[in-house]
């Protein structure tokens, strides 16, 4: 299965065209992630149709301004899994031996979820910001190298970094997170 990027707006007031539109373009890729959590094609194909109603719910929320739709259907799923994996866990009698554990919000498919969306929230800040906050703290490089390679002053990557920071927190809050992540 090829992975495309979706450029698509979703309409308020989502009809069934758009909602098809939307599982056409977004619906494999989800049910793929779905069941690499769930380890269960059932249980997956649930959580796909978890994820697409409760963005035809909540359709009035979705700002392509913020997000992409697939970062938003990334989301809406991303918090489906985890509430699946919390109601299993509240009803352990309930669960099958044989089936594989949900992953822990720590494990890796959380990581790529959050990845994914960290990486729409970096593409939100200036070029000068998301610059200094990919070599400073993705790469790990010293300020005083990313300095001389952009010419500029120690400091002046310094501030960008702590300026950086603070919008990326502020781009992450205005995309539904929260502190405690």
């Amino acid at each position: 299965m090829r992975l495309r990027k979706s450029r698509k707006e979703l309409p308020v007031g989502l009809d069934d065209e758009a909602v098809r539109a939307a599982y056409d373009e977004h619906g494999g890729e989800l049910f793929v992630l779905a069941y690499r959590s769930l380890g269960d094609r059932g249980r997956a194909e649930e959580a796909v149709q978890e994820t697409f109603l409760r963005a035809w719910r909540g359709a009035d929320r979705y700002d392509p301004q913020r997000s992409t739709l697939r970062t938003w259907l990334y989301a809406i799923c991303r918090n489906v899994l985890i509430d699946a994996s919390r109601a299993r866990a509240a009803r352990p009698q309930l669960a099958d031996a044989d089936l594989p554990e949900v992953p822990a919000p720590e494990r890796p498919l959380e990581q790529l979820l959050v990845g994914l969306q960290v990486e729409e929230a970096l593409r939100r800040l200036s070029d000068e910001h998301r610059t200094v906050l990919v070599e400073v703290h993705l790469r790990d490089r010293p300020a005083t190298e990313v300095a001389t390679e952009l010419g500029v002053p120690v400091g002046t990557v310094r501030s960008r970094v702590y300026y950086g920071l603070k919008a990326l927190r502020l781009v992450l809050e205005e995309m539904g997170w929260h502190g405690d992540r």
